[in-house]
C-alpha cells in the first residue's frame, strides 16, 4: 500500500513526453545554429564573429539563470520551461523576418540574444522537472534516456539545418518555429509529482540563490564534477569553429557543415543507448576521468586532420567520450541534490555549461583569431586532458567513487 502510493504521481507516459519535448527543442536550437552560423561566416569570413555569437549567448545565462532556478523552487519547472519554449519560437519567426528583409548581423545578434534569455530561461526548469517524472531509483536510466534523446536531436538537428539551408533559410526557420510550438505543446501535459519545497517567506531571492552557490560548495562531489565540466569543455570544444573547418580546411559545404555537427552525437547516441541497458554502477570516479581524457585526445585528432572521414570519426569519440562523463556527472549531481535545493542546483549546473559551450565559442574563437583555427582547436584538447589530471588531484572524492550513489544519505 505504501509503496504504491509512493509511485502514485508517477505516470508512465510523462518520462516519454519530457523526452520528445527535448528533442524537440535541442533539434531546433541546433538545426537555427548551423544555419545561423554558416550566415554569419559566410558574411563576415572571421571566426571572430562565430565567438561572438558564443558571448552574446552566454550574457542572458549570466543574468537570468540563477533566478529562473530561484523560481523553479518557489514556484515550478514547467511553466517556466514552457515560457522559454514559447520565446524561442518567437526568436525562429524573428529569424525569418530577418532573412526575408536580408537584415545586417547586428540584427541577427540582437535576436541571438533572445534567444540566449530563453535557454536561460528553459535549461534549469528542463533539468529539475526530470526529476520530478520519475521516482528516484529510475533516475540514473533516465538520465542516459534524455542524454540519448538529446543526442539524437543533435544527429537530426544539424543535417536538417544544413538540408534546410541548401532549400533556403526560410524553411529552417519556419520547421523551427513550429517545433518549439509542437514542444511547448507536449510541456504543458506532463504532470508529475511535486516537489518538497521549502517555506520560507521572509528570506530574499538573493539570499536563496547564494544557498544554492552555497550547497554547490559544500559537496565536493556535485563541485568537482560541475568545475571540470567547465575547465575541459570550454577550452576544448571545437564546435563553435566547425564553419571554418567546413568552409575552409575540410572543404565540405553547408551540408558536410551540418554531418560534421552531427558527429558528436552519433558516437553519444550509441554510448547512450548502452547505458540506459547498462548503466555505469562501479568505478564510476575512474571512469569519469578516463572519459575525460579520451575527450582532449579525440580533439587532438580533429585538430589535425585534414580528412572528412578521420575527422567525423574523431567527432564521434568526442561525443561517445562526452557522453560517459555527462551521465556520471549528471547522475552525480541529482542523486546528491534534495527537492528543496534542486531548481538553484540544476540553474549552477546549466550555468556550467553554458560557459562552457557559449562562453567556449567566444574563447575557441578568440583563440583562432590569435593563434589560427588548428592551433586554438589543438590548445583546447590539451587543455582537457590538462584539467582531467588537475581534477583527479583537487577532488579525490570524485577519484576514489565507486558507486554514482556515493552522496546520498
Amino acid at each position: 500500500m505504501n509503496a504504491h502510493a509512493s509511485t502514485e504521481p508517477y505516470r508512465q507516459r510523462d518520462l516519454p513526453v519530457c523526452l520528445g519535448v527535448r528533442f524537440l527543442a535541442e533539434a531546433s536550437t541546433l538545426a537555427l545554429s548551423v544555419v545561423i552560423g554558416w550566415t554569419i561566416y559566410t558574411v563576415s569570413q572571421t571566426p571572430l564573429a562565430l565567438g561572438i555569437v558564443g558571448i552574446v549567448e552566454f550574457i542572458p545565462a549570466v543574468l537570468l539563470m540563477l533566478p529562473a532556478g530561484e523560481l523553479c523552487d518557489r514556484l515550478s519547472p514547467r511553466p517556466l520551461l514552457m515560457a522559454g519554449l514559447a520565446l524561442q519560437c518567437g526568436c525562429a519567426l524573428a529569424f525569418l523576418v530577418l532573412a526575408m528583409l536580408h537584415a545586417g548581423l547586428w540584427l541577427f545578434y540582437g535576436v541571438l540574444l533572445l534567444l540566449g534569455t530563453a535557454r536561460a530561461i528553459a535549461e534549469p526548469a528542463a533539468q529539475a522537472l526530470l526529476p520530478l517524472l520519475v521516482p528516484p531509483h529510475r533516475l540514473p536510466r533516465a538520465v542516459a534516456s534524455s542524454s540519448t534523446v538529446w543526442q539524437m536531436a543533435v544527429v537530426l538537428g544539424p543535417v536538417a539545418g544544413g538540408l534546410c539551408y541548401a532549400v533556403g533559410s526560410f524553411v529552417a526557420y519556419l520547421v523551427c518555429a513550429l517545433a518549439f510550438f509542437a514542444a511547448m505543446a507536449g510541456a504543458a501535459t506532463l504532470r508529475g509529482r511535486q516537489s518538497r519545497r521549502e517555506r520560507t517567506p521572509l528570506q530574499g531571492r538573493i539570499a536563496r540563490v547564494k544557498e544554492g552557490f552555497a550547497f554547490v560548495r559544500s559537496q565536493p562531489v556535485v563541485l568537482g564534477a560541475l568545475s571540470l565540466d567547465l575547465c575541459a569543455v570550454l577550452p576544448g570544444g571545437a564546435t563553435a569553429l566547425l564553419p571554418v573547418y567546413a568552409q575552409d580546411i575540410l572543404k565540405v559545404g553547408p551540408q558536410g557543415l551540418g554531418m560534421l555537427r552531427s558527429a558528436t552525437a552519433v558516437g553519444a547516441c550509441l554510448v547512450g543507448l548502452l547505458l540506459t541497458r547498462f548503466p555505469v554502477e562501479r568505478n564510476v570516479g575512474p571512469k569519469l576521468f578516463a572519459a575525460v581524457i579520451v575527450f582532449g585526445a579525440a580533439t587532438l585528432v580533429f585538430a589535425f586532420s585534414r580528412s572528412a572521414r578521420v575527422s567525423w570519426l574523431a567527432l564521434a569519440v568526442v561525443g561517445a567520450s562526452d557522453m560517459v562523463s555527462v551521465n556520471i556527472r549528471t547522475s552525480l549531481i541529482q542523486l546528491a541534490t534534495p527537492d528543496a535545493m534542486r531548481g538553484r542546483v540544476s540553474a549552477v549546473n546549466a550555468l556550467f555549461i553554458g560557459a562552457s559551450s557559449e562562453l567556449g565559442a567566444f574563447e575557441s574563437g578568440v583563440a583562432a583569431a590569435w593563434l589560427g583555427t588548428v592551433p586554438a582547436v589543438a590548445l583546447g584538447g590539451v587543455a582537457a586532458i590538462v584539467a582531467a589530471a588537475a581534477w583527479m588531484i583537487a577532488f579525490p572524492a570524485i577519484r576514489k567513487a565507486d558507486r554514482i550513489d556515493i552522496e546520498l544519505g
